[in-house]
């Protein structure tokens, strides 16, 4: 088959229990893989004994996202992967316009679905929602989702588009870009190594597209809960790993320092909050990225694209401006 679904799981018992059924039942185009991070519950036992025909791939230890996939992936043929959360429920038919726009789009290495809230599914989840972009300063935004405001879904974003960066809780890619890029980051280990890898892409060319008519509904935050402080600080020193990696050089500098006061001031209102375990885990993200800088710049491909960005600043517009919706961004800036 040319599509392979591939499900990265970590004591994900519960959740395998939960969507592994839908995955299988609406997915007959596509041999279904699940890559195992070393679990100590009992995942490898209950898909061998409820979904014999499920090939399992054992990492021998938790390797996180993105080494977990790059390594699970080296043992995947397939044209096409989809790197699917355990968390998430398919729906009918939705692999079928994600293949129909690889096999005539050539161009389109990396493809999202719509991701729609699977506890409110009238709205758009968090993680992806229609499709990503960014802002000068890196700040990650979504069709449908800006920082913490969710819209609802009334067919706003019902198009097929080209964005900027595609959720790793449904993330499609051509097997031969994938290689080309040489997989995530795996020194990001989690968050942010998808837009890395679609920044990488972007730079090097290739296109990343939103396809509204394949539909998935994601819960997120099944690994680390939002309010983690250790999600907090990967989210924050991984941002800046991103920036030293893929923004134009002579942007560099001025982008970076500019992203450290923003991070500064996010850090503060966490203390004023009672926050005290997420301003140290802003304090360590900034820490562990001066130590790592010199090694991420290094990372730089040939060529870093200056349009990199949809918007200037979506912290001011949103914040400032009140901003809330995707859609009010460029009424706002014009």
């Amino acid at each position: 088959m040319k599509i392979a679904v591939v499900i990265l799981n970590w004591n994900g018992v519960k959740l395998l229990e939960q969507f592994l059924p839908s995955v299988i039942l609406l997915s007959p185009e596509a041999n279904i893989y699940v890559a195992d991070n070393a679990s100590t519950d009992d995942s490898i036992a209950f898909i061998r004994a409820h979904f014999p025909s499920v090939k399992i791939i054992q990492n021998k230890t938790n390797l996180g996202f993105a080494q977990g996939y790059n390594e699970a992936l080296k043992n995947v043929n397939a044209e096409f992967y989809a790197l699917v959360n355990s968390d998430v429920e398919v729906t009918e038919n939705w692999l079928k316009p994600i293949l129909k726009t690889f096999e005539n789009e050539p161009k389109t290495a990396i493809i999202q679905p719509k991701i729609l809230d699977f506890k409110n599914k009238e709205y758009f989840e968090y993680a992806g929602a229609s499709g990503g972009f960014i802002d000068k300063y890196g700040y990650p935004f979504c069709r449908g989702r800006l920082f913490d405001t969710l819209e609802k879904d009334n067919g706003q974003y019902d198009d097929n588009c080209e964005i900027f960066w595609a959720s790793g809780a449904c993330f499609f890619i051509r097997s031969t870009a994938f290689k080309e890029l040489r997989g995530f980051d795996t020194d990001f280990f989690a968050h942010q190594e998808e837009i890395d890898l679609c920044w990488r892409a972007f730079n090097k060319g290739h296109v990343i597209k939103y396809n509204s008519e394949s539909v998935v509904y994601h819960v997120g935050g099944a690994t680390l809960q939002k309010g983690n402080s250790k999600k907090t600080e990967l989210n924050f020193r991984n941002s800046l790993l991103m920036l030293a990696k893929n923004l134009p050089e002579n942007r560099l500098l001025a982008v970076i320092f500019v992203r450290l006061v923003l991070d500064g001031i996010a850090a503060v209102q966490f203390l004023f909050q009672g926050k005290v375990k997420h301003t140290w885990a802003i304090l360590k993200a900034h820490l562990s990225f001066y130590g790592l800088f010199y090694r991420h710049f290094k990372k730089r491909g040939e060529f870093q694209s200056e349009k990199y960005y949809k918007t200037k600043s979506i912290v001011y517009l949103y914040f400032i401006n009140k901003i809330k919706v995707f859609s009010a961004i460029f009424v706002a800036t014009k």
